[in-house]
């Protein structure tokens, strides 16, 4: 069984009293039931058990798992102050979880996108605090989040300036067409991530803040499947899409994926356009629509990606931060 040096897309909920006494909205008995979150009930076991992770990870070769919190955790809906005060919950939670495990686990602080103020001045604090090492939704439709946005320019400056890695999860998009056959998740995560990657490429963002590594979930949605069209408008000057940015096929080569595809030959097309050495292994544990048994269904995988997104990539990436 090949050896797969880190997992970047993981997901572990830090489920303690700490993280649910006196929080609104949020329901915990204290004991082996799940968690409900704002009237959704977080119901896979797992999530919160970071021995079944462990576990996991032994059973399946994989040296260390950088956790953030799954999407019913986000909580876009939360004013400023309360969205501060649950995010600083949730990131203490994470990091008390992998200081218990400090050779296997490592957090990846909890950003609230829907607030970019509160996320500049989260990243500034927890970067003086721990690795820069970071996790948060990719905009939002139903909140009408824009990472272009002239807000985020703090956040932007603040994760440059410690060469901080940004992973980028997509959340629920709002479309009712997408209601029947799970097609919030099964087509319109990879649009959102595509989305997001569109504002990062034309508005500059990936232009001016070269230091920070972006990561995008799921092989990164659809974006490699809409780069050339991006750069087709960006060419024939379609309204708004000549910025003066950097091509978005060139920009994009500098945005990290998980291998998170479920097909070999988009994968290898994802590969092709973001760079071989911008893919790393994500499980997305504990979900189904992940891979929770990676060696055979990667089975597929050309070998040598295979090798460099399990061992060449993450070893770089580790030695980056010091892991």
């Amino acid at each position: 069984m090949d050896k797969i040096l880190l997992d970047v897309h993981c997901h572990l909920v830090p489920l303690t009293p700490a993280l649910t006494e006196g929080i609104g909205g949020v329901a915990w008995d204290g004991g082996r039931a799940p968690l409900t979150i704002d009237g959704y009930t977080l119901a896979s076991p797992d999530v919160y058990r970071v021995e079944a992770l462990l576990d996991w990870m032994d059973a399946n070769a994989v040296g260390r798992a950088w956790i953030s919190v799954p999407p019913p955790l986000y909580r876009l809906g939360l004013d400023e102050a309360r969205a501060v005060e649950w995010t600083g919950r949730l990131n203490q939670g994470l990091a008390d979880v992998a200081g218990r495990h400090g050779d296997r686990l490592t957090p990846m602080f909890h950003l609230p996108v829907q607030h970019p103020a509160a996320a500049a001045s989260l990243a500034r604090e927890w970067s003086a605090r721990e690795k820069p090492i970071f996790a948060m939704p990719a905009g939002s439709a139903a909140d009408g989040i824009v990472l272009s946005g002239e807000a985020y320019v703090p956040l932007w400056q603040a994760l440059d300036a410690v060469d901080a890695f940004l992973f980028l999860h997509p959340c629920k998009g709002c479309d009712p067409r997408y209601e029947p056959f799970y097609l919030h998740n099964l087509a319109g995560s990879p649009i959102e991530t595509a989305l997001a990657a569109a504002h990062l490429s034309l508005s500059g963002i990936l232009d001016r803040h070269t230091r920070i590594t972006f990561c995008l979930a799921h092989a990164g949605g659809a974006t490699a499947a809409i780069a050339g069209r991006l750069e087709r408008g960006q060419l024939t000057g379609r309204p708004g899409a000549d910025t003066g940015a950097r091509k978005p096929r060139q920009a994009l080569r500098n945005v990290c994926i998980d291998c998170i595809s479920h097909d070999a030959a988009a994968l290898g097309f994802a590969a092709s356009m973001h760079g071989e050495d911008n893919v790393f292994f994500g499980s997305d544990w504990p979900f189904a629509m992940g891979l929770p048994e990676p060696h055979s269904q990667l089975g597929e995988v050309a070998p040598a990606l295979k090798r460099k997104m399990f061992e060449g990539n993450p070893r770089r990436l580790l030695s980056k931060f010091g892991l």
